[in-house]
C-alpha cells in the first residue's frame, strides 16, 4: 500500500505509454459508441427515440423560429417544444432553450441546412477551434513573472491524442453541445489576454452566450489591472445586445428574462433534467436533499472563496499558466448551472497546468490529480446517478486547492529554485 500511495504521489505511475494506452483506449470505446449510435439511426432519431445530438435539436428548432420571423417563440417552452416535435416526432422529448438572445444568430445559421449536416458542421467546426485552442495554449511560453521559460514541447504530439480522447469530447459529441466552442472562447482568450488585450476581451464577451460562466472574469481582469481586455468584453457584450435588439427587435430580450424563471425552477432549482447530470455545488446539496436557501448559500459561499483566491492569484507574482488553469475551474465551479458536458472547460486548465509542469517540474500529487481531471467526465454522470456524488466537484475543488499550493510554493521561494523544490 505505501508503494501504491508513493507512486500516485510522485506520479511515477502515469508513464508515457500508460498514458497513451489509457487515451487510446478511451478513444476507441467512445468512438465507437458515437458511431453506433449513428449507423443504428433511423434517419436523424436514434434508438431511444430521441433527435441525435439531443440537445443540439432545441438550437435547431429555435434557429427554425427565427427564420419565419418568430424569435421570441423559443423561450416559450410550450411553444419550443410544440416545434421539437413537429420536426422529430411526437415522442421526442422536451429540451429547452435556455441561451440569451445573442445566440439565436447560431441557431438561425445551422438550421438553413438539414438537421444532420448542421450538427456534423457545429460539432467539427466547434471542435476545430478547441484543437486549435489547446495547441496555442501549450505552445505559448510559460511565463513566469517578467522571465519567461522554456516552452512547452508541442511537436510532441501525445497532446493531441490527449485532447482528442479527453472524454468531456464526447460528452459533448453526444449531446450536440457547445462545450467545445466554450473550451476554445475561454482558453484562446487566456492565451491571448496579455497579447493581444482586445481580441482576449472579445473573445470573454463572446462567452456571454453562457452567462454563467461569466461570474469570475470581470473580477479577474478588474483586480489585476486588465481594463483594456475588461473594456473590449463590455463592448463585446455591448454590441451583441445592440445587434439582436436591431435583428429580432427589443422584445426578444423581456422574453427571455421571463424565460429564465422556468430555467431556475423546474432545470435548477427543481432538477427536472437530473441531479447526476449537474456537476455544481448547489445541485450535490440538492441531491442530499438540502433546501433550496440552504444550497444556494452553499454556493454562495464556494463563489466567495473561489474569487478571494482569485484575486491573491491574479494579484501575485504567481506564474500566468497556474493563474489561468485557476481561472477556468473557478468558471466552472463558481455556477449551480453547469453539465457534465460543460466540463469541456477543464481541458485548457489541464493544459494550461501540464504546459507550466513540462518547463518547471510538477509537484506532489499534481501528475495524479491531472489524470483524475482529465478521466473524471468519463464517470462523473455514473458515479453521481448511484452515490449521488457530482465527483467532478470534488476533483475540480482538489486540483483548484492543489494550485493554491503550487503557487504558495512559487511565493515563499526564489525563482531559480522552485523547479528544483517541485521535482521532489
Amino acid at each position: 500500500m505505501d508503494r501504491v500511495l508513493e507512486s500516485l504521489r510522485s506520479g511515477a505511475w502515469l508513464t508515457r505509454e500508460r498514458v497513451r494506452l489509457i487515451a487510446l483506449a478511451v478513444l476507441v470505446a467512445s468512438a465507437a459508441g458515437l458511431v453506433y449510435l449513428v449507423v443504428t439511426a433511423h434517419g436523424v432519431i436514434d434508438l431511444q427515440g430521441r433527435p441525435l445530438g439531443t440537445d443540439f435539436s432545441d438550437v435547431y428548432a429555435a434557429g427554425s423560429y427565427v427564420l419565419e420571423g418568430n424569435p421570441e417563440a423559443p423561450f416559450d417552452p410550450a411553444r419550443q417544444h410544440a416545434r421539437e416535435q413537429s420536426l422529430f416526432g411526437e415522442a421526442t422529448p422536451f429540451y429547452g432553450w435556455h441561451y440569451p438572445p445573442f445566440f439565436l444568430f447560431v441557431a438561425a445559421a445551422l438550421a438553413l441546412m438539414p438537421y444532420g449536416v448542421a450538427l456534423a458542421v457545429w460539432q467539427a467546426f466547434t471542435f476545430s477551434l478547441y484543437l486549435l485552442a489547446i495547441r496555442a495554449i501549450l505552445a505559448t511560453p510559460a511565463q513566469e513573472s517578467e522571465s519567461i521559460a522554456a516552452p512547452a514541447p508541442v511537436s510532441d504530439h501525445l497532446w493531441f491524442l490527449l485532447a482528442l480522447a479527453f472524454p468531456a469530447v464526447f460528452v459533448n459529441a453526444g449531446h450536440g453541445q457547445n462545450g467545445f466552442l466554450t473550451a476554445a472562447l475561454l482558453g484562446t482568450a487566456l492565451v491571448q489576454l496579455d497579447r493581444r488585450p482586445v481580441i482576449a476581451g472579445i473573445l470573454f464577451g463572446l462567452l456571454a452566450y453562457k452567462p454563467q460562466f461569466g461570474l469570475l472574469i470581470p473580477l479577474v481582469l478588474a483586480v489585476s489591472g486588465r481594463w483594456r481586455a475588461f473594456a473590449a468584453a463590455a463592448v463585446a457584450v455591448a454590441v451583441l445586445t445592440a445587434a439582436t435588439c436591431v435583428a429580432f427587435g427589443p422584445h426578444v430580450w423581456q422574453a427571455f428574462f421571463d424565460s429564465t424563471r422556468f430555467t431556475r425552477l423546474v432545470a435548477l432549482e427543481q432538477g427536472d433534467t437530473g441531479w447526476y447530470k449537474i456537476q455544481s455545488v448547489f445541485a450535490w446539496a440538492r441531491m442530499w436533499g438540502a433546501p433550496i436557501p440552504f444550497a444556494y448559500a452553499l454556493q454562495g459561499a464556494t463563489v466567495i472563496a473561489l474569487g478571494g483566491a482569485l484575486i491573491w492569484l491574479w494579484r501575485g507574482t504567481t506564474p500566468y499558466p497556474l493563474k489561468a488553469a485557476a481561472l477556468c475551474l473557478a468558471t466552472i465551479l463558481a455556477t449551480p448551472y453547469t453539465f457534465d458536458y460543460d466540463m469541456m472547460v477543464l481541458a485548457p486548465a489541464i493544459a494550461f497546468v501540464a504546459a507550466d509542469g513540462l518547463a518547471r517540474g510538477f509537484g506532489p500529487w499534481e501528475k495524479t490529480a491531472l489524470a483524475a481531471l482529465w478521466l473524471v467526465p468519463l464517470v462523473a454522470r455514473t458515479v453521481a446517478l448511484t452515490t449521488f456524488i457530482p465527483l467532478g466537484v470534488p476533483v475540480m475543488l482538489a486540483v483548484f486547492i492543489l494550485l493554491l499550493r503550487r503557487s504558495t510554493l512559487y511565493s515563499a521561494l526564489p525563482m531559480a529554485s522552485s523547479g528544483a523544490f517541485l521535482l521532489k
